[in-house]
């Protein structure tokens, strides 16, 4: 597993794009508060649930994988817009049990929406999606402006 070096606010000599850092960094802030359980006024826990992405990318793609046990999916939607994709679902509680035979509750259901800022452009038309094992792997074909690019030159 490799381990990289978190820069919460970037670095703002390498990039162009400083504030894209911040928010990426407030993103990442509010989706860790929100995917805790929170107190509720009756002093129980409720559980708000978020999924997780992975993100990395490869010489001609933007990849993002999304863990969703437990959805079924023919529930899961994606859109993007602009340069944010959103997936959005509902796990759905087996309604065989009633809450007055459970001893204990970790599993939180219900809709769920996941919004990920994409730290690209990419052409949007062409983007496929599968899903297998509660994963749901999204394939972004990068825009030919952010594709790396090799220039020979020639030694006189």
């Amino acid at each position: 597993m490799a381990i990289e070096r978190r820069r919460p606010f970037g670095t703002f000599m390498d990039r162009r794009e400083p504030f894209r850092d911040i928010q990426g960094e407030m993103n990442r802030l509010f989706d860790s508060f929100f995917g805790r359980p929170l107190a509720t006024a009756t002093g129980t826990e409720s559980r708000v649930w978020m999924p997780v992405v992975d993100m990395y990318e490869t010489k001609d793609e933007l990849i993002l994988n999304f863990e969703l046990p437990g959805v079924r999916e023919k529930e899961v939607s994606l859109s993007i817009t602009g340069d944010l994709l959103t997936v959005k679902g509902e796990r759905q509680f087996n309604q065989e049990l009633n809450n007055d035979n459970y001893h204990h509750m970790e599993r939180a259901y219900g809709k769920f929406e996941r919004t990920v800022q994409l730290p690209m452009h990419v052409q949007a038309g062409r983007v496929t999606a599968t899903y297998r094992d509660g994963v749901l792997e999204v394939k972004l074909p990068k825009a030919e402006e952010v594709r790396p690019k090799e220039i020979k030159i020639d030694v006189l």
